[in-house]
């Protein structure tokens, strides 16, 4: 699918005329960032102070090429990938009705509010979005969607339909894997009157991952628990832990009040792995902000709790041999997560196009006892 859109987007831009109105816009993010503790990390910052790893730039392509047709592309490098550029979008529209239009290819996944605008910093206070909420792991997705707007009296109604798959990296413990998500199909809705807005989004699909490479202890890992398992006569506690063509399914509630001089924002979401060893992850997050002129003060507070599901080895513990049972409870146990973050920052909009933030983040983990603060800083602007 990759191959087949980017072959169409080359070919639009390569016919004589066709590219004709074609405009360009980009959007970079330069920051940098320190733990305030030796032994501490978050968000893939230590205590040595790091201007990679949230940096990034990206350039969108969109030709309108007439009769309601328009091709949109947007190539994107991070820092954290040695700003290795790839496509991050690519997809066609189509706009069936002044209030409805249907775009089809590389797209991204509607789980959030801000899903369009994830890495356009510019488009948000924070220095980051909250990755409590944000943190799912993927973000696009091969498909279509269908956009139909109205208005049901005097509010704004925005209703999106979404099918599609997605193919590529996951991370478990740590570990890149892959993921295949198939039958991806979802609805969101949101409703806005005045400053405020209300959103829901609900998607499933069928999950495999594998998991096999996710190292247990050294030299040991979940492709070598599995093996055991099956020696062992344990072949349905394998189908109960692996992730094998198991329906998931994604809940999304999101509310904001935007009234130009206060904003506040919160979303909860919730994501279900049937038949797994992935825990149910409920997560939510809230934010207040007061703009003055060009300068915005926020504080934010972000909640994840991520339950390991215990009750897959339960039934197995009296005939499960020790070597076997203490991995498997590893296993399960590390996709627990009980966290709490507080994020204190501040925006200033220092240019028509670019804005600075700064951004103070505490992190307690409730899971291991560790606590995490981090200091970053950086600039977003969008040209």
């Amino acid at each position: 699918m990759r191959k087949r859109i980017l072959a169409l987007s080359l070919a639009v831009a390569l016919v004589p005329g066709v590219h004709a109105n074609t405009t360009i816009n980009g959007f970079a993010s330069i920051k940098a960032g320190i733990t305030t503790g030796s032994d501490e990390q978050l968000y893939g910052y230590d205590d040595t102070i790091d201007f990679k790893n949230e940096s990034l730039i990206a350039l969108q392509v969109k030709s309108d090429l007439g009769e309601k047709l328009s091709v949109t592309a947007q190539l994107l490098g991070r820092g954290n990938e040695d700003f290795d550029v790839g496509f991050e979008w690519a997809f066609i529209s189509y706009q069936l009705t002044d209030n409805m239009t249907i775009n089809a290819g590389r797209l991204r996944t509607p789980f959030y509010k801000y899903s369009d605008f994830k890495d356009v910093g510019y488009a948000y206070d924070w220095l980051r979005v909250p990755q409590g909420v944000y943190g799912l792991g993927f973000d696009s997705i091969e498909g279509v969607t269908l956009y139909r707007t109205a208005q049901l009296g005097s509010i704004d109604s925005t209703l999106q339909l979404v099918f599609g798959s997605y193919e590529g990296d996951a991370t478990i413990s740590g570990v890149k894997v892959n993921a295949n998500i198939d039958t991806v199909t979802g609805i969101t809705w949101e409703l806005a009157k005045d400053a405020l807005s209300a959103r829901f989004a609900y998607l499933s699909g069928k999950t495999s991952i594998d998991t096999s490479s996710v190292t247990l202890a050294p030299g040991f890992t979940a492709g070598n628990l599995y093996q055991a398992l099956n020696a062992n006569g344990l072949a349905p506690l394998v189908a109960a832990i692996d992730i094998d063509d198991e329906s998931s399914n994604f809940m999304g509630l999101g509310l904001t009040y935007d009234d130009s001089d206060w904003i506040a924002v919160a979303e909860y979401t919730r994501v279900e792995v049937d038949n797994s060893f992935i825990a149910t992850q409920k997560n939510f997050y809230a934010s207040l902000g007061r703009r003055f002129n060009s300068l915005t003060p926020y504080v934010s507070y972000e909640r994840e709790n991520n339950d390991a599901v215990v009750s897959i080895y339960q039934p197995y513990t009296a005939v499960l041999p020790p070597q076997l049972l203490l991995p498997v409870q590893g296993l399960i146990a590390s996709q627990e997560r009980d966290a709490n973050t507080w994020n204190l920052g501040m925006r200033y909009d220092f240019h028509p196009s670019a804005a600075f933030k700064a951004q103070f983040s505490s992190e307690e983990n409730e899971t291991n006892g560790q606590r995490n603060g981090l200091l970053a800083f950086g600039v977003d602007l969008v040209f």
